[in-house]
């Protein structure tokens, strides 16, 4: 049913020319609808019981139909094509109505705390019937179901909004097993369990809103690529054998199908323009179509063919590699100022490095005037770029 459903989706988005937004907004009025449904039959059902834990159940569904109207919202003004005002469009948006969603969630969580604690201080009978049992196993299937839908969904467009409510729908299933079991716990022993099981799950909720928020924050203030992108990367640009190398590698993103990227790429310096600029061409095009990023590239030239500065280029490589600090070496050049030799490069240094840029300075100074000769360095330390060859 869920593939069928998601085909139909498919079709209709294809229809209108939008896939993303077809995929979020129907997955939010699926949410809607079903999570509108789960709070309509479980304040019913604690409003007769008297459980504060399923009215607290109850109450999480009603935030979770919010966070579907947020998800609404927020994939309609994501699908906005750019403007003067946002030349990159729109889908960062996706991002703030997910944090939107995630401090709904606290608030909820924050509320039922307080009525939990005061039901554990002045405890009260629930009053479970079958119909109770009957709706919350219902609930515990339909979120089952919701949490798999958004997944499925989220897969097709890339979407952390959707991963995050269906992680929210898997996490809604295990408080509603919690409630259940408290409810049987009632009705077999007696023991009056309600507002501590209520106080736990308002635990389990405000520890999830915090965490979600924390993604979301991140998605804004801008997150590096994982592994697996760097990989990907590494490999593109290592497929082009006419590139000397590659550095500086930078990226930022403005939505999930909003990726750029810069990288130095170092090519033979005898080389022209033209040849240089179809080059890279090549890169910028087989970025966008393989791993759909827009990337700009600047090319460094690469003194390849002299003699004096490709053996002083090797005797420093080896010598920063010598240190054994992972340090990555690159942007070499000589430059002739009056009667002195001017070396300049640039150094990567990784995080797990613990000497200061003038300490690395001194002492590549030192070695280099020990080692290979009397001159000039101009050193430029870099610290927050992802690949170098």
């Amino acid at each position: 049913m869920t593939n069928f459903l998601i085909k139909k989706i498919e079709k209709s988005a294809l229809a209108k020319k939008d896939l993303r937004s077809g995929f979020g907004i129907s997955a939010g009025v699926f949410g809607l609808f079903s999570n509108l449904l789960l709070f309509v039959l479980k304040i019913f059902i604690g409003l007769i019981s008297g459980s504060v834990s399923i009215m607290a159940d109850a109450v999480n569904n009603l935030s979770d139909t919010a966070s579907s109207v947020i998800t609404l919202v927020g994939f309609q003004i994501a699908g906005k094509p750019a403007d003067k005002e946002h030349p990159y469009g729109h889908e960062r948006f996706e991002y703030i109505s997910g944090l939107m969603v995630s401090l709904l969630i606290i608030f909820v969580g924050f509320q039922f705390f307080s009525t939990s604690f005061n039901r554990i201080l002045n405890p009260q009978s629930v009053k479970v019937s079958l119909l109770t049992f009957v709706i919350l196993v219902l609930s515990i299937f339909i979120k089952i179901w919701q949490s798999y839908f958004y997944r499925q969904v989220a897969k097709k467009i890339d979407s952390n909004t959707l991963i995050t409510l269906a992680n929210d729908s898997r996490n809604d299933v295990f408080t509603t097993i919690t409630v259940l079991i408290s409810a049987g716990a009632e009705l077999l022993t007696g023991l009056r369990i309600d507002g501590i099981v209520g106080l736990l799950i308002a635990i389990y909720i405000v520890l999830n809103g915090m965490a979600m928020i924390k993604g979301f924050i991140d998605s804004l203030l801008g997150m590096g690529p994982n592994e697996k992108e760097i990989e990907q990367m590494k490999e593109r640009l290592s497929s082009h054998p006419s590139i000397l190398g590659y550095h500086d590698l930078l990226t930022h993103t403005y939505g999930p199908n909003k990726k750029y990227a810069s990288v130095h790429i170092e090519v033979d310096d005898q080389w022209d323009l033209n040849r240089a600029h179809a080059i890279i061409d090549q890169i910028e095009q087989d970025f966008l179509k393989n791993l759909d990023v827009h990337l700009v590239c600047h090319i460094d030239p690469i003194a390849i063919h002299d003699p004096t500065q490709n053996k002083i280029y090797n005797e420093m490589k080896q010598l920063i590699y010598s240190y054994h600090l992972d340090l990555r070496f690159h942007d070499y050049r000589m430059e002739k100022k009056g009667n002195n030799t001017i070396i300049r490069f640039d150094v990567v240094v990784p995080q797990t490095v613990k000497l200061s840029d003038q300490e690395l300075l001194t002492r590549i100074q030192e070695d280099v005037k020990n080692q290979i000769g009397s001159y000039e360095l101009d050193i430029v330390f870099d610290h927050n770029y992802l690949l170098s060859r």
